[in-house]
């Protein structure tokens, strides 16, 4: 099917940040939960030392990110590893307890923008489940700002425009009400508007199915990679790879 870009609310700038928070956490908790992304760490690792860095630049990072649950296995492979939590909404609090429950993880409490990455931000970006929330031209200015700036960039999502992938999002409201009684710190906010006004099941299905239809398939990410002025002087990896049952897509850009 052909992409289509709708809105997903979480984008929103009047979308109230509490509630923003309580989705990220959501999506924090499910995805470090069940592991679904840690097939990708030999593909972090190895364009980490391809850029002869061992600093992670996680853009998007929402409630913390799936570096979260990755850390360990990354940090035991690359000992000296330091990880960069930054969002254009940044979760403070969320970013405040990562931080110091990890002695390698620390936050940018500035609003960065993956398109425009401030020049002091040195290190591998990585965006994670959240490359489709760009249309075409910005998703290119994000690969420009990361060639222009000589970084190199690692990008994951684990939904696809399928109808299975849509069929999956739209049981998500029952993961929302499993799960919400364990995710820490505790909130009665967060009960509040999982059980009693059902907002947050609601929008993570809504921006579920939303992104889905939004993310970008093999060949669309490679013409998206070819239209970056200096691409020829990167090497660009872009594929899939399973995870249990679904297809993880990823593309890793590095300098020659």
């Amino acid at each position: 099917m052909s992409r289509i870009h709708l809105f997903e609310v979480e984008d929103k700038k009047w979308f109230p940040s509490f509630l923003r928070d309580y989705m990220t956490d959501f999506l924090q908790f499910f995805a470090n939960k069940m592991g679904i992304l840690n097939p990708v760490v030999p593909i972090i690792e190895q364009a980490l030392r391809k850029s002869n860095s061992t600093t992670i630049i996680d853009l998007g990072s929402g409630g913390g990110g799936a570096l979260i649950g990755l850390n360990r296995d990354l940090k035991n492979r690359i000992p000296e590893l330091k990880v960069v939590l930054t969002d254009y909404f940044p979760n403070i609090d969320a970013f405040e307890r990562i931080k110091r429950t990890t002695d390698n993880i620390i936050y940018d409490a500035r609003s960065v923008d993956a398109r425009n990455v401030p020049e002091n931000l040195k290190g591998l970006r990585t965006l994670f489940l959240a490359f489709h929330h760009f249309k075409p031209d910005d998703a290119k200015l994000i690969l420009q700002n990361a060639v222009t700036s000589g970084s190199s960039i690692a990008i994951f999502e684990a939904s696809e425009r399928s109808a299975l992938s849509i069929l999956a999002m739209l049981f998500s409201p029952i993961s929302v009400l499993l799960t919400t009684p364990f995710i820490r710190p505790f909130k009665v906010g967060r009960i509040f508007f999982t059980y009693i006004v059902p907002i947050v099941p609601l929008f993570v299905c809504w921006d579920g199915v939303v992104s889905s239809l939004r993310t970008y398939s093999i060949e669309e990410m490679k013409e998206l990679a070819n239209q970056v002025k200096g691409a020829e002087n990167y090497h660009w990896e872009i594929n899939q790879i399973k995870s249990g049952g679904l297809n993880l897509f990823y593309m890793t850009g590095t300098a020659k």
